[in-house]
């Protein structure tokens, strides 16, 4: 497994979300007592990384450092160009905030992945999908993400496929059920891959998360 330190890049937690399904912004949710944007900054911190965030749509300075998003409106697509803006990393990982059971090993692996294989944009798949979040961006290409935001084209893993396409690479994937066969990542209570993507958007989704951190944090 990649040592947990990864100097030279920079990790950011998308936290612009309107939380519509949820009523009330998902940032300052707690789960098993801790809001989300205090769990998704951890977990940049235990794969190495800085942490910041970007897009917050309540004042979140308490939490980390904030990178201010001149276009809220527009998605998180907005948000992940204003990170770029906002760091010399040559890489940078960002965490949507409503992930809150992806291991710090998987950002690790993938920020890894994208350093042997140079390849500007790597995402995971899992049951054979890619998702958009995680990612690992290379900083070169965000005049190319910025131009799909002028046009109005604010779909993030378009945009993502786009900027790849520009620059004759298509978007990396790597299969998450291989890299836990391979021993390569691992969930530190033993949650099976398909749960870590349990994406928080509605006030049933949090109470699922609450019964899994009972159940296998307890």
């Amino acid at each position: 497994m990649p040592v947990l330190h990864q100097p030279a890049a920079a990790g950011f937690v998308l936290a612009g979300g309107q939380s519509s399904r949820m009523g009330r912004d998902k940032a300052l949710l707690p789960l098993a007592g801790q809001p989300l944007i205090a769990r998704a900054l951890a977990n940049l911190c235990d794969a190495g990384l800085s942490a910041a965030i970007a897009g917050a749509r309540s004042n979140l300075a308490q939490f980390a450092p904030l990178v201010e998003d001149a276009n809220p409106g527009l998605g998180p697509l907005s948000g992940v160009c204003a990170a770029l803006a906002s760091t010399s990393a040559h890489h940078s990982v960002f965490l949507p905030v409503d992930l809150p059971f992806l291991p710090a090993s998987l950002l690790c692996y993938l920020l890894h992945q994208a350093r042997i294989t140079g390849r500007a944009i790597t995402v995971p798949t899992i049951n054979g999908f890619a998702q958009t979040f995680p990612a690992v961006l290379d900083r070169a290409i965000l005049p190319l993400l910025q131009a799909e935001l002028a046009a109005g084209r604010l779909g993030c893993f378009a945009a993502f496929r786009s900027a790849a396409a520009a620059i004759g690479q298509p978007v990396s994937s790597v299969a998450v059920e291989l890299l836990v066969h391979a021993g390569h990542v691992e969930h530190p209570a033993g949650l099976p891959p398909a749960h870590w993507f349990l994406n928080l958007n509605t006030p049933s989704d949090l109470e699922r998360a609450e019964r899994e951190m009972t159940s296998r944090f307890a």
